[in-house]
């Protein structure tokens, strides 16, 4: 089974989402053996690379009020908790450019260590409040998983793997995906929204049934 992670590294939901798909297949084992991929999303392709402050970017995108926006992120934090993920909310104050995170992404996966690397991004940002647009950032992190780092910079500084992800952000558009996380399963069936295990499991299990 081929699954397909269209997420962002900014996306909240994105992490949970993971976290319950991932514990999701550990109650699964050995029954359905699965293909992860993860694939491309900007929740914010405009974002500049300074970023914006985050309660600034939520007022304006969505028109939230600060009330509607700190219910939100607690209920966030909660759900993170959850799956043994912490969420550090008093670290996290700005919205970031992710599309150089993307290409890291890209290489990563190719080297195999992309879900790897998917872990650590999302811990630097949503645990530790760094910015995962600061090349300095990125490359520290790849390091961390087993990546070269300095290949992991020499990547960052040109422009390898720019082609290939906007070409994989447009497919997705074009499928119709403007929400993340989206969850594919062998190219056919939609999973979307940081879903609970249990609908994850659910869902795999009728999937491979019917396969």
């Amino acid at each position: 089974m081929k699954i397909d992670f269209v997420s962002d590294v900014s996306c909240p939901w994105c992490l949970i989402g993971l976290k319950s798909l991932e514990t999701a297949l550990q109650r699964l084992g050995d029954e359905v053996p699965v293909e992860l991929h993860f694939q491309p999303f900007e929740l914010n392709p405009a974002m500049p690379a300074q970023g914006q402050d985050i309660g600034e970017h939520i007022a304006q995108k969505y028109g939230a009020t600060p009330e509607q926006t700190a219910r939100t992120r607690e209920m966030i934090r909660a759900r993170g908790a959850e799956l043994g993920f912490e969420f550090r909310m008093d670290k996290r104050d700005r919205i970031y450019n992710t599309f150089d995170a993307h290409r890291l992404l890209h290489w990563a996966g190719l080297e195999g260590r992309q879900l790897a690397l998917k872990h650590a991004l999302f811990k630097a940002y949503f645990t530790d409040g760094e910015s995962p647009g600061d090349h300095a950032v990125l490359a520290r992190v790849a390091g961390e998983v087993g990546l070269d780092p300095v290949r992991a910079r020499q990547i960052l500084e040109g422009d390898e793997y720019a082609r290939e992800v906007r070409e994989l952000e447009e497919y997705y558009l074009d499928q119709g995906i403007h929400a993340v996380p989206s969850v594919i399963v062998d190219g056919r069936h939609l999973i979307q929204g940081g879903q609970p295990p249990e609908v994850f499991e659910q869902a795999l299990r009728k999937l491979a049934a019917a396969a």
